[in-house]
């Protein structure tokens, strides 16, 4: 059996907890113990920074909007205000989607940049990465991608970069042709090749305008609507089963509440609808849904039989994103 090593003292100063830095899992521990960092600081770095956040955008300004474009938009951009605005050199932040090859940010040759909202993320709190990767992006080399990185666990959120009071407005596109901006010419071959793969997987939808975080898709077979919506879960759920219950959760003639999605901290649900309605289609019966709906969330009494039935059936259907 190999002998243990024996603990070297550290040829260097000790560092206190809050000056160690973030390194390489197996690279030295910067505070000198000579173990490798996985083993020593990193460890409560590294539960710090995997430990879940259930509401990353709690506090944004459009909260259901981004977790829409996180999960369920395929095509998308929206502006981003920056708390005291601005960099000089930054003529503009905006939040996409997905950027070509999977990039987590995007610096454009005129200084602006895209933050990728779609993206794998190193801890459990998106909004901490998000904040970190724009962070890079706005002092970025202008006409280079940022890559992804590790984020410290004491890295600052996107709630305090961005403007609380600015409005959160998402474009959805029919593709990804904003990834060029008009006045870019020709995208080099990489980025020419990721767009063409990501138009021909992209799924057809379009926002509501008449409702808040309700989006239109068309699939194959049927059309559906899927609404994040704020209220808490469990409210949530018994309002729709009283109306579910009384024959009036559809949001019009053919169309189904069939189930909902969970997603950062939200409830989406999902209407089933014929191939013949489009999103216009959707627009009156939705309004309609969102007066039935704030009667049921504002009934206190308990839930009747049949009621709780209708309930199960659509806590049975629901499915976690996030």
């Amino acid at each position: 059996m190999a002998k243990k090593r024996p603990q070297t003292k550290a040829g260097k100063p000790q560092l206190r907890d809050g000056e160690i830095p973030v390194v390489g899992a197996r690279e030295p521990c910067p505070c000198g113990s000579g173990r490798r960092y996985k083993a020593c600081h990193g460890r409560a770095a590294a539960h710090a920074v995997t430990e879940l956040v259930q509401r990353p955008f709690e506090g944004l300004p459009g909260e259901c909007d981004w977790v829409a474009l996180r999960e369920l938009v395929p095509a998308a951009t929206a502006t981003l205000t920056l708390k005291g605005g601005l960099p000089e050199d930054v003529p503009s932040v905006t939040l996409a989607t997905v950027l070509p090859m999977a990039w987590p940010a995007l610096r454009r040759d005129d200084g602006s940049v895209l933050l990728g909202l779609q993206n794998d993320t190193s801890s459990g709190d998106i909004s901490r990465d998000l904040a970190d990767t724009l962070q890079r992006a706005l002092v970025a080399e202008p006409g280079t991608p940022v890559a992804a990185q590790r984020v410290p666990a004491d890295g600052v959120r996107l709630q305090e970069l961005l403007d609380a009071d600015a409005d959160f407005e998402p474009t959805v596109h029919s593709g990804f042709e904003f990834w060029v901006p008009d006045s870019a010419g020709s995208a080099t071959p990489e980025v020419a090749a990721s767009l063409e793969r990501a138009n021909a997987a992209a799924i057809p939808t379009v926002k509501l305008s008449g409702v808040e975080a309700a989006y239109w898709c068309e699939t194959p077979e049927k059309n559906h609507l899927r609404w994040v919506m704020p209220h808490p879960e469990e409210h949530l759920l018994d309002a729709l089963a009283r109306l579910h219950a009384a024959g009036a959760s559809s949001i019009g003639e053919g169309t189904r509440l069939v189930g909902s999605f969970r997603a950062h901290g939200l409830m989406v649900p999902v209407w089933d609808l014929p191939s013949s309605m489009g999103a216009e289609e959707c627009e009156k019966p939705a309004a309609e849904l969102v007066e039935r709906l704030a009667k049921a969330l504002a009934t206190d009494g308990p839930l009747t039989a049949e009621e709780r039935r209708a309930r199960g059936g659509l806590t049975n259907r629901q499915v976690t994103l996030s």
